[in-house]
């Protein structure tokens, strides 16, 4: 319970304490730990399967329930407060027509790719079977050696519907590696969160065979790989955006609503990259030609992490490392790029605004485990099988430009993750912690195609850049949070999130402060994705306060290199925190602490 005890002052912020960002080495970690390494599912049969008619929607796995085994594999066990999947049912296939003058500022590229969706005559992209049947195959197809490359499939847990989500691992040994029992820096490339946005699961395809081929050695010298091409199979055997619930997954990476996200989740704890590339595509839409009298004509949007409390020198990394020579590698193979941006639904806001600020996207909330987490969107939205070799050749040339980026620089990248875990370690009880910010406002030069002639056209639109954020709600940074033993199903998904959680094993007072709420606020439907899809928002008031503790409650503390993620879910008033959301029952069963606990303590599991 609660005392209310007068008003505690606030911390001072200390000085930053700075240091040599390439100073010290990377602590040696383990890599794929025995839960990863369960055992395969039985081999789909490898029959040959028919194309369907052309102009038939991508062909659909039927549902299936979860076995006990495959359930066990994932981490299914959260109660999860969202409707139950409904039957797939089949999105037709777009077919849009588009103008000859516009379809020639897209050649299709001489190169040719073996996935089944290019099979001749194919009108489907390659379906949930076919794709488990191409990751056992390069699995088995792995050579052996002291040198030769480990290929392993990561069985992550299952969909909605019952469909394996399954990543597979491309590592080196290494004597140095082998003798600490650490790990070598690891870049995860993901794709298909999205079930109607199939270019980037073609492409992660094509890249595991080129890995397991070995025409990327030099890369596996530098950095293991892990390709997840497909985290939605439920959406992309629907060919529909979100999960089998309706649940955007890209959207719940915070909340781990969907067993999707979970899924994610598993994979980022358990091999803690240092850069994740998220491939998805952006809609190509009469609405932007309406609105602004043009058609979109570049071939991948690209963005970071943008997101309150990131380090900035995860930002300058993924500026500096990563998007300047990705924009110039793939202009020089004669592709457009620009920055990531969405349009509203309003026909009268001509604003174009860069991509959430919000922790719950999945580009957010891997920059917050300190990765260097980047996005690319091909121009593929609604268009079909229009254009799909550019759209998945743009995609291998991102990925293949990044993986250069993160061999190049993989000392850099190990030192940064180190030097950044001390820093968000380092930050706890003292500064100034942002609970919600937003893009700013400015006017930004971009140019798309004229729709009767196709040339370029340049014009200037009112921009909200995610680059400058502004604070809309601060508030000094606490040693921990406190938790009530009955909030047991919020400490289940921290510990899914990686982040660490103790129980307290005797009683005791903590200063703190304690939440009452003011008002729970609605959001406007088109707001609600960036709350991480609660419809209301919270407003609370700080009480300070002495709290007798019981045992068996639950304190999660700011020093650890997840904290800036602990944040994001357990502030009331973040967009995303776990009481807004309904996770957490009252605010009253949370409270901030502000100073460090005396008591004993056992970490969770």
């Amino acid at each position: 319970m609660f005392r209310f005890d007068r008003p505690l002052a606030r911390c001072r912020t200390a000085a930053f304490v700075g240091g040599a960002l390439l100073s010290a080495c990377a602590a040696p970690q383990r890599y794929l730990p025995p839960s990863m390494r369960t055992a395969p599912p039985p081999t789909p049969v490898t029959a040959n399967v028919p194309a369907p008619p052309r102009g038939a929607p991508p062909a659909a796995s039927a549902p299936r329930p979860a076995s006990p085994e495959a359930a066990a594999s994932g981490a299914a066990a959260v109660t999860s407060p969202v409707r139950s999947p409904a039957d797939v049912v089949v999105t037709p296939l777009p077919t849009p027509s588009v103008p000859a003058a516009i379809a020639a500022r897209f050649p299709e590229p001489a190169v040719s790719f073996a996935t089944p969706a290019f099979d001749v005559g194919r009108t489907a992209f390659t379906t949930n079977a076919e794709l488990r049947t191409i990751l056992r195959g390069l699995e088995r197809g792995a050579s052996l050696g002291e040198q030769a490359t480990d290929v392993n499939v990561l069985s992550l847990g299952v969909s909605q519907a019952g469909e394996p989500i399954e990543a597979i691992a491309f590592t080196r040994p290494s004597a140095a590696a082998a003798a600490a029992s650490a790990r070598r820096p690891t870049v995860v490339l993901l794709a298909g969160q999205h079930g109607d946005e199939p270019a980037g699961t073609e492409a992660l395809i094509i890249v595991a065979q080129a890995i397991a081929a070995g025409r990327h050695a030099n890369i596996l010298e530098r950095v293991d790989v892990v390709v997840l091409p497909r985290a939605n199979p439920d959406g992309a055997a629907a060919f529909t955006r979100n999960a089998a619930d309706g649940t955007d997954v890209n959207r719940d990476h915070l909340l781990l609503n969907t067993a999707e996200a979970r899924a994610i989740a598993k994979l980022l704890v358990d091999v803690a990259p240092i850069v994740v590339l998220d491939l998805h595509e952006y809609p190509v839409s009469p609405a932007f030609t309406a609105k602004f009298g043009g058609v979109q004509r570049f071939d991948a949007l690209i963005q970071y992490a943008t997101v309150p409390n990131l380090a900035a020198f995860v930002t300058k990394a993924a500026e500096e490392w990563f998007r300047v020579p990705l924009l110039a590698g793939l202009r020089s193979g004669g592709m457009t790029v620009d920055w990531y941006a969405t349009m509203s639904s309003d026909p009268a806001d001509r604003t174009l605004t860069m991509g959430s600020v919000g922790a719950q996207v999945g580009r957010n909330a891997s920059g917050l485990r300190s990765a260097v987490s980047l996005l690319v969107e091909t121009r593929g939205g609604g268009m079909g099988r229009v254009d799909l070799k550019r759209r998945v050749h743009t995609h291998v040339s991102a990925v293949g430009n990044v993986l250069t980026s993160a061999a190049r620089h993989a000392d850099d990248l190990v030192k940064l993750r180190q030097f950044v875990d001390r820093d968000t370690i380092a930050l706890a009880c003292r500064g100034e912690m942002v609970l919600d910010a937003a893009p700013t406002p400015s006017e930004y030069a971009t140019s798309m195609l004229d729709p009767a002639t196709g040339d370029v056209r340049r014009l200037t639109v009112s921009w909200l850049s995610a680059l400058q954020l502004r604070p809309l709600k601060t508030r000094p940074r606490p040693c921990g949070y406190w938790l009530a033993e009955s909030e047991g199903e919020a400490v289940r998904r921290l510990r899914l999130l990686g982040i660490e959680v103790q129980r307290l094993d005797e009683l005791g007072e903590l200063r703190g402060e304690g939440f009452r709420m003011v008002a729970r606020e609605p959001v406007a439907p088109e707001a609600a994705a960036s709350n991480a899809g609660a419809a209301t928002r919270l407003r609370v008031q700080l009480l300070p306060a002495l709290l007798d503790v019981a045992i068996g409650s639950y304190y999660v503390s700011l020093e650890q290199p997840l904290g800036n993620l602990a944040v994001a879910v357990l502030e009331p008033e973040s967009p995303a925190s776990y009481a807004a959301n309904g996770i957490i029952a009252d605010v009253e069963h949370e409270a901030r602490i502000l100073t460090r606990p005396a008591i004993r303590t056992t970490a969770l599991p």
